[in-house]
């Protein structure tokens, strides 16, 4: 085979590995906010306070968040093929727990094997993007894998919804579980770490920027951590992920189909449409905050721009007539706040270029764990405000009161993105250290 025919299936079979990744990640995203849905279904079943409910989608987050450093960790030694293919096994087999749970303790060990499961996913194709697409494309395919994993959000919104009504919650949950194991299967079959596992050239070799022989070693792995601990330049990224993603996830995930039942009175099998808008603007939001980035070769100014607005759209949820904007403006505000949410999709590209080009997945990693750091804590105090006032204030004041935290984690996170360095969608490390 010539050096032009390698490159060739190198730029086909890259499309395939990515592929069966992303459905990994599709089923991540859907555990991520299938919670809010189903929560009348868990609160009639376990019965359960609003606090319990709100720790038991936590449960999903707790080990996503400390898992991230392990995670990539194992991208980086073990493989994306391996740690992957185990870790969406585990989530299915916590998916069918979580289905067939005959106690909430038994459906918070589901819950709990599901996050950890997932948890390796997405440091893993951020690690095989790093092997098989070019740089200047890591803002692209972190925005098409993020498009692509936000549609199992929106599968875990109105779909969702009119399944558990077909089928029931459980049988819904054991389904998704039997699925994952299928995708377990493909991901060791098809995957493979880099192209030169296939015989094929490296990306950089392809851009001749090394030959195989210069490729930048890996330093050990405690000294690699290390690294990106004491690097200023990581935690910018890391502090505004926390904040955007644990309000996103808040509303989208767990209380927002409460507050337009409970506010609105809107049907359980309309409410989660409004949702799905907020989840189809962060898959849109995060294909195009990706490709501008690129297109643009910078990585800051997006972010403050798409963050001011997302900032706004916060504001007007919790402010506009006392908490409750007239139900006209919920399709397109819900929109535009996915869509500008979607700013912390250039985070992972920002870690990653201010850190060592051969540590990817280990400074992708501590990034993502703002994100779910935000996640874990946010709903339980949301959750701690509704059990705490829901026999005092009414609807409107007691879900304002509630949303006033995620406008604050919000408005906080986005002064972190003005300390982002920019590194016009380039690796800064090495320049840096020179």
């Amino acid at each position: 085979m010539t050096q032009a025919e390698k490159v060739k299936k190198l730029e086909r079979y890259r499309w395939v590995v990515w592929g069966i990744l992303v459905v990994a990640y599709v089923i991540v995203f859907f555990h991520r906010l299938a919670l809010g849905v189903v929560r009348q279904d868990l609160v009639d079943t376990f019965n359960i306070t609003g606090t319990t409910f709100a720790n038991l989608g936590s449960m999903y987050f707790y080990p996503y968040m400390f898992m991230q450093i392990p995670a990539g960790i194992l991208a980086d030694s073990l493989g994306a093929r391996k740690t992957v293919t185990y870790g969406t096994l585990l989530a299915g087999l916590g998916s069918i727990i979580f289905g067939l749970a005959p106690s909430i303790l038994w459906a918070f060990v589901g819950r709990l094997l599901v996050g950890l499961g997932v948890s390796v996913v997405f440091i893993a194709i951020l690690k095989i993007q790093s092997q098989w697409f070019k740089e200047s494309e890591f803002g692209t395919m972190s925005g098409m894998t993020s498009f692509v994993g936000n549609l199992g959000g929106v599968m875990a919104q109105t779909p969702l919804a009119l399944v558990v009504a077909a089928f029931t919650w459980r049988t819904t949950f054991v389904g998704i579980g039997l699925i994952s194991l299928v995708v377990a299967f493909l991901c060791y079959w098809v995957v493979r770490n880099t192209p030169e596992e296939m015989g094929l050239p490296s990306i950089a070799e392809i851009e001749g920027k090394e030959r195989p022989s210069q490729a930048p070693q890996r330093p050990p792995i405690g000294e690699s951590l290390v690294r990106v601990l004491t690097n200023p330049r990581t935690w910018p990224s890391f502090f505004m992920f926390t904040g955007f993603f644990g309000a996103f996830i808040s509303l989208t995930g767990a209380w927002g189909q409460s507050y337009l039942i409970e506010v609105y009175d809107l049907p359980s099998t309309v409410a989660p449409n409004y949702l799905m808008a907020a989840t189809l603007g962060l898959a849109i939001g995060s294909f195009a905050i990706g490709k501008i980035s690129d297109v643009m070769k910078r990585r800051k100014l997006p972010m403050i721009v798409f963050g001011a607005i997302y900032t706004i759209t916060w504001g007007i949820l919790v402010f506009v007539n006392g908490g409750k904007p007239p139900i006209a403006m919920l399709y397109p505000l819900f929109f535009v706040m996915g869509f500008t949410c979607s700013a912390f999709v250039l985070s992972w590209a920002c870690g990653k270029e201010v850190n060592h080009p051969s540590i990817a997945g280990i400074s992708t990693s501590v990034v993502n764990i703002g994100g779910f750091l935000g996640s874990a804590i946010l709903p339980p105090i949301l959750g701690r405000v509704f059990d705490a006032y829901g026999g005092v204030l009414e609807p409107t004041a007691l879900f304002q009161r509630a949303f006033m935290y995620c406008f604050a984690f919000v408005a906080v996170s986005f002064l972190f993105a003005f300390l982002v360095k920019e590194t016009h969608c380039r690796n800064i490390y090495i320049e840096k250290k020179a």
